[in-house]
């Protein structure tokens, strides 16, 4: 297998482990808080992260006052208000609903890039922000009300899930920013243990978790957040940045349309949800839309 083959599966196998996240997100909300949960994911994280760089001998970088505070407010953005967001969102929404809005991620973070940094946008990019519009329309609003019995499809629930989206577009944003470049690996380190640090206070004042009966749904969202932590984060991480190595940056964009479709196949295979026929013109649209923006 030559290099940009192993790097299209490193980058599946990253992209089908954040499309995961949708979905274990389900049982995270439904046994812990969203800032205890959080706090717990780069608890385990942080120091594994640290291990690495230990093992690889990867220095801290040299940062003055203005990056430093660019990094905190993206920890606070792309670390904490992402995951807050995201298991908060998954409180009310379906997983197949927020895997769909969890697609939209390059069109949001090309309107950011627009409005933030002046860049001009080509018709395709224009194209690929109104399908994924269109994409998370469809499955947010419902003109059948009927369609809504029991069936997990959420106005707050998906709002909440596309402010994730727009924490971690802040987070590409921020991270643009930065006079000096920060490499992925100390980049994610920190990021970790800044979001640990800004998730625990809430956590203990507000959520005190330790107050929590431990019965199977807390046991499960403990697994859950375990996985998250374990899978999609550290081993994601490794994942992307091996593959992505092999790829040029629309190959490995292209890659990112699996997020939708993962979440989706998971739903349905592990959370046994019915698909309806708007997620799947939902996914198409973001698909199509994230193939228009990763090759314009």
């Amino acid at each position: 297998m030559n290099a940009r083959y192993t790097g299209y599966v490193f980058c599946a196998l990253a992209m089908i482990g954040v499309g995961s996240t949708v979905v274990v997100s389900k049982p995270i909300a439904g046994g812990l808080p969203p800032f205890s949960a959080t706090a717990l994911r780069f608890a385990i994280a942080f120091p594994i992260f640290l291990a690495m760089m230990r093992v690889l001998k990867v220095r801290w970088p040299k940062l003055d006052a203005r990056d430093t505070l660019l990094l905190i407010a993206q920890a606070g953005a792309g670390s904490v208000g992402y995951t807050v967001c995201l298991i908060g969102g998954m409180r009310f929404a379906s997983a197949a609903d927020a895997g769909v809005v969890a697609g939209t991620l390059p069109a949001v973070s090309a309107v950011f890039a627009m409005l933030a940094l002046g860049e001009r946008p080509s018709p395709a990019l224009l194209g690929a922000i109104a399908l994924a519009t269109v994409g998370v329309v469809v499955c947010t609003v419902r003109f059948d009300e009927r369609s809504d019995a029991g069936g997990g499809h959420s106005l707050v629930g998906n709002a909440l899930v596309f402010a994730a989206i727009v924490c971690e577009a802040l987070f590409i944003l921020l991270n643009r920013k930065l006079r000096t470049p920060v490499a992925a690996l100390p980049l994610s380190a920190m990021m970790s243990g800044i979001g640990l640090l800004v998730a625990v206070f809430p956590a203990c004042l507000f959520e005190q978790p330790w107050r929590l009966a431990a019965d199977p749904v807390f046991v499960g969202a403990v697994a859950g957040v375990v996985y998250y932590a374990l899978v999609p984060t550290v081993l994601g991480f490794v994942l992307w940045y091996a593959g992505s190595s092999r790829l040029s940056g629309a190959q490995a964009g292209v890659v990112t349309a699996l997020v939708p479709v993962s979440a989706l196949v998971l739903a349905v295979c592990l959370l046994q949800e019915a698909v309806s026929g708007a997620q799947i013109v939902g996914v198409a649209c973001v698909l199509a839309g994230v193939f228009l923006s990763a090759t314009r």
